[in-house]
């Protein structure tokens, strides 16, 4: 059993919206920093952003600032990454991912965060 549960992604035209949510059965995850990944075909997983326990959003890829954001549903044990005018290139599989802890650990890898989803598969095309 996968400790995160990502749903939410498809098939969308450039330029719509997309929201994935990330859910836990394990963890309660108001408790923990909680981020978003990206893994575009033939490339490694890259971080995109991060929520803190606090709500702080962090984005680290430049190219999704003002498009990606990040929310809580504390009640339904949900993160949501929402996703608005895509772009090809925002084409892979999305896993959200915690370390457990409250706060987005900056200069941390994908490898070196210890519990994930199984990820869900985004492409934009048209």
């Amino acid at each position: 059993q996968v400790p995160l549960v990502e749903s939410g992604g498809g098939l969308v035209q450039p330029g719509g919206s997309l929201t994935l949510s990330c859910g836990a059965g394990e963890f309660t995850l108001e408790w923990h920093a909680i981020g978003w990944f990206r893994q575009a075909p033939g490339k490694e997983r890259e971080k995109i952003v991060c929520i803190s326990k606090t709500d702080e959003i962090t984005i680290y890829e430049d190219s999704v600032k003002g498009r990606f954001t990040m929310s809580r549903d504390n009640a339904g044990n949900i993160i949501y990454l929402q996703m608005n005018n895509l772009k090809s290139e925002d084409t892979g599989v999305y896993y959200c991912a915690t370390d457990l802890l409250d706060y987005c650990p900056d200069l941390e890898t994908a490898s070196m965060w210890d519990y994930w989803g199984q990820g869900t598969q985004v492409t934009v095309s048209t």
